[in-house]
């Protein structure tokens, strides 16, 4: 959950923050209806407002909302904006939008329920002849040599004082991948386009594509260097590629297995898929490297997923198994008690005094009981 302060970094990079502005100001007609989705502290409100909207739905489930209610009342915009707290997908809007603005990505736009969230609000809150901002993104791959990046996923397994083994560890690290910065000049292949997200006829979530790429020169291969370009309007983009001025989404690495010495013409065939499972992706990247100079010698095959990078125990892997019977643990039973208490007619207060009596082993005072009631409150109350 991004705090006030985290919103003030997206707006303080100004290259962002400028193309959007200018994106807004050529979208925005007098008398235009725009919904903000992900308003945060609300800079995309105001100034939808400042250039002629007659109104503007903002919506953010973050607590920074209330901010950018008192921020829209000292410019003068208070009356025209309605501020929603809310994710958008739970929201219906009394009249249809002339425009959509949002920024939800993270370091990549295939980010938590981005995705999902943009095709939603299109399918229900855009006129049919209405506008999206951004318009399109699109994904860049290429293989870097990002000694850097790569050392904090394997360094602390490969070289310990100790003499232990800790493969077991590094075969997971190497499962994850990051934000990581690249330079043009760490670039050992030139960049390919891996994927293009279309907003205006996007429809599911998950995404694959292969690229073939080719050594322009030597190096030791460490990883896949990752980012978007994205179309905000006509003649209006943003780019984080690493030849681009930087941007507050970085890039994204992805770390081989192992590193590969590359030599000119060597030919690396890389498949990226991300699939959307519950609130968040699970990314694969399968990598080839074939020798140039030694045609059937393949020096790389890699097949790694993030669904790797994550240690899950046979317990909790009997716990998510389809055939499982699930039965409460004492954690649950005290859930449940407490949402079956909340029936419209029960104070928080009387909730929690119910609560301490029913489980005294659990809490040893009431404000204990209380502070439990409270954060289901606010997770389901309404």
């Amino acid at each position: 959950m991004y705090s006030v302060y985290d919103f003030g970094c997206f707006i303080a990079n100004e290259i962002r923050t400028d193309a959007y502005a200018q994106a807004l100001r050529q979208a925005v007609k007098q008398n235009s209806v725009v919904v903000d989705i992900g308003t945060g502290t609300g800079i995309w409100a105001l100034l939808a407002c400042k250039f002629g909207a007659r109104r503007v739905y903002a919506i953010e489930p973050n607590e920074a909302i209330q901010v950018a209610k008192e921020i829209a009342l000292a410019n003068g915009y208070a009356e025209k904006i309605e501020f929603i707290q809310e994710l958008s997908t739970q929201v219906t809007l009394p009249e249809q939008a002339d425009l959509i603005i949002s920024d939800l990505r993270g370091v990549l736009p295939l980010f938590q329920l981005h995705l999902p969230t943009i095709v939603d609000a299109r399918q229900r809150f855009l006129k049919p002849d209405g506008m999206l901002v951004p318009q399109r993104d699109t994904l860049w791959a290429a293989v870097v040599e990002a000694a850097d990046l790569y050392k904090p996923y394997t360094a602390p397994w490969d070289n310990n004082a100790y003499g232990l083994n800790m493969e077991a560890a590094r075969k997971i690290a190497t499962n994850t991948w990051h934000r990581g910065r690249v330079k043009p000049e760490q670039l050992l292949v030139e960049p390919k386009c891996w994927a293009t997200l279309d907003y205006t006829l996007l429809e599911k979530p998950d995404l694959n594509g292969e690229v073939s790429l080719v050594a322009t020169r030597e190096g030791t291969a460490h990883g896949l260097s990752v980012w978007f370009d994205s179309e905000l309007t006509e003649g209006v983009s943003i780019s984080n590629a690493p030849t681009a001025a930087e941007l507050i989404y970085s890039n994204a690495f992805f770390p081989f297995s192992k590193p590969v010495m590359m030599t000119t013409g060597d030919t690396v065939s890389v498949e990226i898929c991300a699939n959307l499972v519950g609130e968040d992706y699970i990314w694969r990247w399968n990598t080839f490297v074939l020798s140039q100079r030694q045609r059937e010698h393949v020096k790389a095959d890699f097949k790694q997923s993030t669904f790797y990078g994550i240690p899950l125990s046979q317990t909790t892997l009997r716990k998510i198994a389809n055939n499982h019977v699930p039965m409460l643990d004492d954690e649950g039973l005290i859930d449940q008690f407490i949402l079956s208490q909340m029936n419209g007619n029960t104070s928080l207060s009387e909730i929690a005094q119910r609560l301490l009596d029913s489980f005294p082993d659990q809490f040893a005072k009431w404000y204990d009981a209380l502070t439990r009631v409270a954060q289901l409150s606010k997770k389901y109350s309404r």
